[in-house]
């Protein structure tokens, strides 16, 4: 078994609530094993996460036990592969990136809520994350802390993470010409857009980045693929490889694999469908009454997700 990454992970973990206050320790490790790429971890952050339970996230974080496995030496799939009930990586201090939301309107699972555009509060603190219902501590997009642990700050190419299909992620920044890691430095763009009709049943409406189905891939639009990636050469992988890359616009956190994800990566869906909720949703049978955050008629979510 050989270690491959040595990451200074050992802090304290602050929570505060009230006179309420715990300590714990990030605890993960990074190894190969043949040809696999495990990461065991406790879930807990490397980094000061902000207050848990607030008024839109009632859940507090709990240490986990977890094991993400994926290949050591990956390859792109004949195709993409997109998933809803799944993380789509871990970052290196084992806390997992989660890009969708299991919040729906009405219960319509092709209408859910988007975390990183900000139109409905979910409880995210400063680092772009929240908390599940089983106390898992989750990112939803550019994760600050563990950026600033990793590199003091975020403009240059840091990796970030692992995908579920054993490609690496990396922060906004990258190289303008990606075969060359000397050439100038550049705040990478997704190519995915507001789509430009209106909604086509659902809530109805302009698209406006409520919801995850209000974007669109543009090909050719920004410096990245519907995946979110591009192949690079970098400091770490001088030979190039794929690589995703986190955006500060849509999707953030990337909705496709290039290559094929492990099932270690996979949720169990809880009782009562996605979300452990009634059938439903907000506004639905089951659900809370319909009432917006200064939108009529766009119920906001529960304030629970897996």
């Amino acid at each position: 078994m050989q270690e491959i990454t040595k990451h200074p992970i050992t802090s304290v973990l602050a929570l505060a609530l009230n006179a309420w206050a715990a300590a714990e320790e990030s605890k993960v490790s990074i190894t190969v094993e043949g040809d696999t790429r495990i990461v065991r971890t406790n879930g807990l952050p490397d980094h000061r996460p902000g207050r848990f339970p607030n008024a839109h996230n009632p859940n507090s974080i709990e240490p986990q036990q977890r094991e993400y496995r994926m290949p050591a030496h990956p390859f792109p799939a004949e195709e993409t592969t997109t998933g809803r009930h799944a993380s789509f990586g871990v970052a290196l201090n084992g806390v997992p990136y989660d890009p969708g939301t299991a919040e729906f309107w009405h219960g319509d699972r092709e209408w859910n809520y988007e975390a990183g555009t900000g139109f409905m509060d979910l409880g995210l603190d400063d680092n772009n994350a929240h908390v599940q219902p089983d106390g898992t501590y989750h990112y939803h997009a550019m994760p600050t802390g563990h950026i600033a642990k990793l590199s003091g700050d975020d403009r240059k190419p840091v990796q970030i993470g692992w995908a579920a299909d054993g490609f690496p992620i990396y922060t906004a920044y990258g190289s303008s010409d990606p075969k060359d890691p000397k050439s100038p430095l550049k705040k990478l763009r997704s190519s995915y857009a507001l789509k430009k009709k209106p909604r086509a049943g659902g809530p109805g409406g302009k698209p406006d980045g409520t919801f995850t189905a209000d974007f669109e891939y543009v090909r050719g639009s920004g410096d990245l693929d519907e995946c979110n990636g591009r192949f690079e050469v970098t400091p770490e992988f001088p030979e190039g490889t794929y690589v995703y890359h986190l955006t500060d616009e849509f999707p953030f956190i990337p909705r496709r694999w290039r290559g094929t994800p492990d099932k270690s990566f996979e949720k169990q869906a809880p009782p009562g469908g996605p979300g452990g909720r009634p059938p439903g949703g907000p506004g639905g049978p089951g659900g809370r009454p319909p009432r917006g955050k200064g939108r009529p008629g766009f119920p906001p979510p529960p304030p629970q997700e897996r």
